[in-house]
């Protein structure tokens, strides 16, 4: 393995009853090379919200991105963080990732604009 690759690993997590999201377990790029995170949803419904979520070791799940309604919010890390959303997937795009961005990345779905950081942190610790 290249001592410039960052593995950035996916979870599924929380989703609300009716919408269910999609992730590829793992992607692979280099430092410096920016990479898209792609969620699915498929059943999404017009009102429910898309949140990007990433985990670094030791730390609170952080929010990265909300998107709802045609808006996005892209609140953590300006410049480096965009989203995109076509209402049956979602794009998280990170811009010339470094080291430590080598994290768990995941998404949920919900028909609220906030998800309680303890339930979404308890799903991440139990996902395969």
């Amino acid at each position: 393995v290249n001592d410039s690759s960052l593995f950035i690993f996916l979870s599924l997590a929380v989703a609300s009853g009716r919408a269910q999201v999609q992730q590829e377990p793992s992607l692979e790029t280099t430092e410096g090379t920016s990479i898209n995170i792609t969620c699915s949803h498929p059943r999404k419904q017009i009102e429910d919200y898309i949140h990007f979520y990433r985990l670094l070791p030791g730390r609170a799940p952080e929010l990265l991105a909300l998107v709802a309604r045609g808006s996005k919010d892209v609140p953590a890390i300006a410049g480096k963080l965009s989203v995109s959303e076509d209402g049956r997937s979602s794009a998280l795009w990170l811009a010339g990732p470094r080291r430590g961005d080598a994290a768990v990345y995941y998404c949920a779905t919900s028909q609220h604009g906030s998800i309680p950081t303890h339930a979404l942190h308890s799903s991440l610790l139990s996902s395969p």
